[in-house]
């Protein structure tokens, strides 16, 4: 029936029908009934039958033992049952896992994740700290940055966001935090046109990914394939081949690094191998490699006029022109076709870009939030927008001081960070660059009964990302009276001095939200009822809780419910379900793709940085949907725009049950929403 079973400390083991027919019988021992511990298992078991397949948590197990206990009015015996399992399991705590009385507001995947990435180990592998001990940790090491009589208290103002889950900041300053590693979440490194230039890159990169960064990269530097090289006499190889030698090297970091990383690969519109870069992804190759194009203002306006425009050389040489419809389509076709590429829309980016005198910005972050001047990292780090919800109102107050705690906290990451060269060090203390953002918004809407796709919901984006970056730049502008105004403050064009270019960014949370137990990023939800395949291959069933609480309110909740949702994650279209709650619970897939370019580009209005996020379509969604979602996001003032067709890609991260021929919908073990096609970092 199932091998396996969930422990209250988020981890697995086998499960021993015959350990659980010897609790049952030790309690009917101790309340003097005669021994039917065998018929009473079968009838438990039984229960699980429609779950096949699925790994139940312990906790259920005791439910469902203590249920027929009663059900067959052996009350003394479920009551010695109870007493014997408490006994065993004096606190409804992680104590047997991590040694510890532990009392945060975990959930038993965020258990299983911090377990397996975040928690420090001893030589042998052994987990030698507590969640509660890491958030100590990360707070004592990031209040060092302070002042050494105010340390103390801003420690304890650290640790009070982080272990409340009001905030946390990205996966490797969580992890790295007290170590010489790298604490920040994104990179941006120069690609040159030089063999020396490039595999100096590359070595910085392998540094980046050992401590879970990622990586982004222009490749537009570089000659077109087939160009002469003037040292050698030979042809140039093209950036594409060169793009494989840092897909691999990334590839090999897997193994030593404390996650799965990955990189973002750019190019010009007007590269000469524009074709070759836009195809390799639908090849199969450049597996760890997020790809998106940079397109100009004229090359979007010769589209829309079916004109020509040029290609240039790496020198800036006009080589030949292309129809620029003609080739949107394709790129267009090719992303319906893989999700690969995306695009930036460099011009607006630079526009936005408050370092102009600096450079020109030429790529992002992995997932495109962070658009970079190279050399450049950001650290990262989201608000649980499901905390600063009292009732169903919003608890402005409570969200005012998390941002300033939050801005205080990034900013001190950027002077503790351990960066992986002294250019890169010189460049971040320069421009201070930090990244706040939100994740949990799905679930805010929720809770204040607002559809996602409305115009109510638009509303309140620009409503809390206003108010979040009003609080931001307020929180930066007194912290430079404090400490002082980045250094390169005179070469920008912010207007009020602040101790940081940058505040905002709006990442895709995947394994932060998952911690925190919440919808990632901006994302809607994209299952309501799933089945999580965790490490190892266990699978447990999830679902909302909040539909499910709803469900039983209003009378319409039944045996099988929520297992009768897993089928395609969705409660679109069914009967028995009133479509005042169909219309509030809706899902990713659901949702028009307007509504989806539509909600990034009311948080992108109040963002200085870019925001991260899945346009997701549906498997029947056309190439002209794309054309659409892509001139759409250009229009609205998006800084750039991917998308995924549903079942597009061979292997995904979330698939519908149907999709699998199967009774649940499926999702792999660190998924936490919205990134089905693109694993969601940070």
């Amino acid at each position: 029936m199932f091998s396996h079973v969930k422990k209250k400390d988020g981890d697995f083991e086998s499960f021993h029908v015959d350990k659980l027919r010897n609790s049952i019988a030790r309690a009917m021992k101790d309340a003097g009934q005669k021994d039917s511990s065998t018929k009473i298992l079968h009838q438990v078991l039984h229960r699980f039958k429609k779950k096949q397949g699925i790994s139940p948590h312990t906790e259920d197990i005791r439910k469902n033992v203590e249920d027929v206990l009663l059900e067959q009015k052996l009350h003394s015996v479920a009551k010695a049952y109870l007493f014997y399992t408490k006994k065993k399991n004096p606190e409804e705590t992680l104590r047997h896992y991590f040694g510890k009385k532990h009392d945060l507001p975990l959930g038993k995947n965020a258990v299983t994740v911090l377990q397996r990435r975040y928690l420090r180990r001893d030589a042998s592998g052994k987990t030698m700290e507590s969640p509660e001990d890491m958030f100590r940790r990360v707070a004592k090491h990031i209040a060092s940055a302070e002042q050494k009589k105010e340390q103390i208290k801003w420690e304890h103002e650290f640790y009070q966001v982080l272990s409340t889950l009001d905030f946390l900041p990205n996966t490797p300053c969580l992890v790295n935090a007290g170590t010489k590693l790298n604490l920040a979440g994104c990179y941006v490194l120069d690609v040159p046109d030089s063999l020396e230039g490039i595999y100096d890159a590359l070595k910085v990169s392998a540094l980046i990914f050992q401590s879970g960064a990622g990586v982004g990269y222009s490749f537009s530097q570089l000659r077109g394939e087939g160009s002469r090289i003037a040292s050698t006499g030979r042809a140039a190889s093209g950036p594409v081949s060169f793009m494989e030698i840092f897909d691999r090297s990334c590839e090999t970091m897997k193994n030593g690094g404390i996650r799965r990383v990955a990189s973002m690969g750019v190019l010009r519109i007007d590269h000469p191998d524009i074709f070759a870069f836009i195809t390799e992804k639908a090849k199969g190759r450049l597996q760890n490699f997020n790809v998106s194009v940079a397109v100009t203002d004229e090359f979007m306006k010769a589209v829309i006029h079916n004109k020509e425009y040029w290609l240039r050389d790496h020198n800036g040489k006009k080589t030949h022109k292309l129809n620029a419809r003609e080739v949107f389509d394709f790129l267009c076709g090719q992303a319906w076709e893989c999700g690969d590429p995306g695009l930036l829309f460099i011009d607006e980016i630079n526009r936005k870009h408050p370092m102009k005198k600096l450079g020109t910005i030429e790529a992002t972050n992995t997932c495109g939030e962070e658009p970079l001047l190279a050399n450049e990292s950001c650290v990262l780090g989201s608000i649980n927008l499901t905390h600063m919800v009292q009732g169903e109102k919003i608890d402005w107050p409570k969200l005012a001081k998390t941002v300033n705690i939050a801005v205080r906290f990034l900013d001190n990451v950027v002077s503790v960070n351990n960066y992986p060269t002294k250019d890169i060090q010189d460049m971040c203390l320069a421009n201070r660059k930090i990244g706040l953002g939100i994740m949990g918004w799905a679930d805010m809407l929720l809770a204040l009964k607002i559809k996602y796709d409305s115009e109510k919901a638009l509303q309140l984006a620009k409503e809390v990302m206003r108010f979040i970056r009003k609080h931001a730049e307020q929180s930066s502008e007194k912290l430079a009276k404090e400490k002082g105004v980045f250094i390169n403050y005179s070469k920008s064009n912010i207007n009020k001095k602040r101790r940081n270019a940058t505040v905002l960014s709006i990442a895709p949370t995947g394994s932060i939200s998952l911690i925190a137990g919440v919808s990632s990023g901006i994302e809607p939800l994209f299952a309501l009822s799933y089945v999580r395949e965790a490490l190892g291959g266990v699978k447990l069933f999830e679902s909302n809780k909040q539909l499910e609480e709803i469900a039983r309110y209003r009378g319409f909740y039944s045996t099988g419910f929520m297992q009768a949702i897993a089928k395609n994650g969705s409660i679109h279209g069914m009967k028995n379900i009133p479509k005042d709650v169909q219309e509030l619970f809706v899902t990713a897939l659901d949702i028009p793709l307007e509504w989806h370019v539509k909600m990034q580009a009311v948080f992108q209005s109040e963002v200085d940085s870019a925001v991260s996020k899945t346009i997701n379509l549906p498997n029947n969604a056309t190439i002209g949907d794309v054309k659409r979602a892509y001139m759409l996001a250009w229009k609205e003032k998006c800084k750039g725009i991917t998308v995924y067709r549903y079942g597009s890609k061979e292997k995904q991260v979330l698939y519908l049950g149907e999709h699998l021929q199967q009774e649940h919908t499926q999702v792999h073990g660190e998924y936490s929403g919205g990134c089905i096609g693109k694993d969601c970092y940070f």
